[in-house]
């Protein structure tokens, strides 16, 4: 026979992951709404708590749980630490509610002999007193005591004290309370996981120049210029050494001339005598050294930016890793190293890293090493290249490590690959996520998408960062849209989510692709780019009032509270994200076309204002400044793409 049983039973925890093999994700001062349903035998009453603490920390913090509906109850706690917490649900008998309950349905029958129940209750007010201390215990003997020789009337008063009913559910007794194990987590990260906006570039392409690259001390311009625009984080490709052997010309020729100066992506050469191998803890010469790394850092901080660094586990031919751990990579069958391939691609200038060769332990130390290395040069974001080509079970294992460390480092993947190791990848730790925001451009394949991101299960792991373009991805509605279709997508980005990012020369509308290809032609990846980074037709403005309205404007701060609504017409896509309190109300409207005036009526959801007094409201377009007055629900909205290719509209109650 078991020494005791569950009090109760505590079924559907929400929200949980997989049973709770993976941790949900919030970040500081979020909220974590839990349910579960929570019942027993018989006809006791059933009280229940939500419990949390900072995983290592002894004591729980704890709010009593409201019942919802058909034995569903619910909780909520606020996170406030860069940490990592676990949350759990005691259930227990309420005996002093039980009693209270029986006891008012005995009096209000008119029952004559109560004396028994009386003298029951009062010993579980002594009970509760030995629980207690101080003036609570002090209270509860007196109330005991009135309550062991008062008339039923007055025992039935006492026993619907707030005051008493407060006392009884602090001190109630939980010897043989249910507490749902094991503890599922959460993973709180500071507010930059869930809401930036990214702008990279090549810190060899800062300057504009075609005919030689920039420096890390050269790129203050850019940044400056991605300041003003209103971004938070500027994010480089790889700055490591870039390796000679198999090095790519001009539009990914396998042959190069001695002025062409690489992939950063192919990284590495044992060559150079640098100070660290000439391997991923070390800067391109040609950028700098490591001292000008940690001065532009610096920089960048005290501009209310910071730097996110590429991590791209790419080791060419010259790496010191190929000399010193052969067996760290693939071999043919003829004993040479194999190079990197994504047939039709191929990756000559580059040999993969096999995390499941035989000295696989030594292998994922040295690579969790490298974060650790960069975070000490004050790193704290990193964008991982092609992540689902290697073990999730390294990334769980290194963003586990790291984070031992540094808490508040964020992770993004850039995995444009199946949408189950996309998740997979999210599960193990990844703060942020590429998306197939990119290549999604129908009214009813964003509507679908996002729902799917915000509105499942995936909203409680799963952050997409929308980027528009990328240096790898030129989509083919920006190749053949002209300059709307980039503020179109600029818009969605910018809105859809709370994190978005766009790659340099976006700004610029530069749309030139290699023929049926989606890629540029003369990228960057490996020249230099010649740019005018004030071109005529550049949409900074639209930009820098995007970054301007995302920073005033607390709805879209947020991840998931996006809502679709009704517009009669599939050109025009039409959301809102409106904060809990309703204090602020952001009303998005969209035409998809990039060339057509599109118009219809749309269906506003006064639902989501609150009181508005009449069923008149204001509309202040917070990107041209216009002002309207909506009434009720049906109204009607025109979008020329050449002019205005969206309203972003803040609603005032009148």
């Amino acid at each position: 026979m078991p020494a005791r049983f569950p009090a109760a039973i505590i079924e559907n925890l929400e929200p949980l992951i997989e049973g709770g093999r993976y941790a949900i994700k919030r970040v500081v001062g979020e909220d974590v709404v839990v349910e579960a349903d929570i019942f027993k035998d018989g006809h006791d009453i059933v009280a229940a708590a939500l419990k949390w603490r900072v995983v290592g920390q002894r004591e729980w913090h704890e709010s009593a749980m409201r019942f919802v509906d058909n034995d569903r109850w619910r909780g909520i706690f606020s996170v406030y630490e860069n940490a990592t917490y676990e949350y759990s649900v005691e259930a227990w008998t309420d005996v002093f509610a039980g009693w209270q309950h029986e006891y008012a349905t005995k009096f209000n029958a008119g029952l004559a002999n109560l004396t028994s129940e009386k003298l029951e209750g009062a010993a579980l007010l002594m009970a509760a007193a030995k629980r207690a201390r101080g003036t609570d215990a002090r209270r509860l003997r007196e109330l005991a005591e009135k309550m062991r020789t008062a008339d039923h009337s007055e025992v039935n008063r006492i026993a619907h004290l707030g005051e008493l009913e407060v006392l009884m559910a602090t001190y109630a007794a939980r010897s043989g309370a249910t507490q749902y194990a094991p503890a599922p987590r959460v993973i709180v990260d500071r507010v930059a996981a869930r809401s930036a906006a990214w702008y990279e570039f090549f810190p060899r392409s800062a300057e504009g120049r075609a005919d030689r690259g920039s420096t890390l001390r050269g790129c203050l311009g850019r940044i400056d210029d991605a300041k003003g625009m209103g971004f938070d984080v500027i994010y480089f490709p790889p700055i490591h050494p870039i390796g000679l052997t198999n090095r790519k010309g001009r539009n990914n020729s396998v042959t190069s001339k001695p002025e062409d100066p690489g992939v950063p992506y192919a990284i590495g050469n044992r060559h150079l005598g640098l100070p660290n191998g000439g391997g991923h803890k070390d800067v391109e010469p040609s950028l700098g050294t490591i001292d000008d790394f940690d001065w532009l850092e610096k920089q960048v901080r005290q501009r209310g930016m910071e730097i996110a660094l590429d991590f791209a586990i790419n080791c060419s031919p010259d790496h010191p890793y190929v000399a010193q751990h052969p067996e760290w990579f693939y071999k043919r069958p003829d004993g040479t190293m194999k190079y990197a391939e994504n047939p039709p691609k191929k990756y000559e200038d580059i040999y993969p890293l096999n995390f499941a060769c035989s000295n696989w332990q030594e292998l994922w130390d040295e690579v969790t090493s490298i974060i650790l290395f960069w975070a000490e040069h004050g790193v704290r974001i990193f964008r991982v290249d092609n992540p689902h080509t290697k073990p999730v079970a390294f990334w769980e294992y290194l963003i586990a490590q790291v984070r031992k460390r540094y808490p508040n480092v964020i992770f993004l993947s850039e995995a444009f690959t199946r949408p189950k190791m996309m998740k997979a990848l999210a599960k193990a730790g990844f703060s942020q996520s590429y998306t197939y925001f990119t290549w999604r451009t129908s009214k009813q394949e964003l509507t679908d998408y996002f729902t799917e991101l915000t509105h499942t299960e995936m909203r409680e792991y799963f952050r997409g960062n929308l980027f528009t373009n990328t240096p790898d991805i030129l989509p083919l509605h920006l190749q053949t849209g002209g300059r709307p279709m980039f503020q179109i997508r600029a818009v969605l980005a910018a809105t859809l989510s709370s994190l978005y990012g766009i790659y340099s020369g976006f700004e610029l509308c530069e749309n030139a692709a290699l023929p049926g290809r989606e890629e540029y032609i003369d990228s960057e990846k490996y020249q230099f780019k010649k740019r005018d980074w004030d071109a005529p037709g550049n949409i900074k403005e639209l930009i820098t009032n995007l970054n301007r309205i995302r920073r005033e404007n607390r709805a879209l701060h947020f991840y998931d509270n996006l809502r679709f609504h009704s517009i009669d017409n599939d050109a025009l896509l039409f959301y809102s994200k409106v904060t809990p309190a309703r204090d602020s109300i952001i009303l998005i409207i969209v035409n998809l076309d990039p060339v057509y005036t599109q118009s219809g009526w749309l269906d506003a959801p006064t639902e989501l204002f609150g009181e508005i007094g009449s069923d008149s409201y204001e509309l202040h377009d917070l990107l041209t400044n216009d002002r309207y007055i909506w009434h009720g629900r049906r109204n009607y909205v025109a979008l020329h793409p050449g002019v205005q290719p969206a309203h972003i509209l803040r609603v005032r109650r009148l």
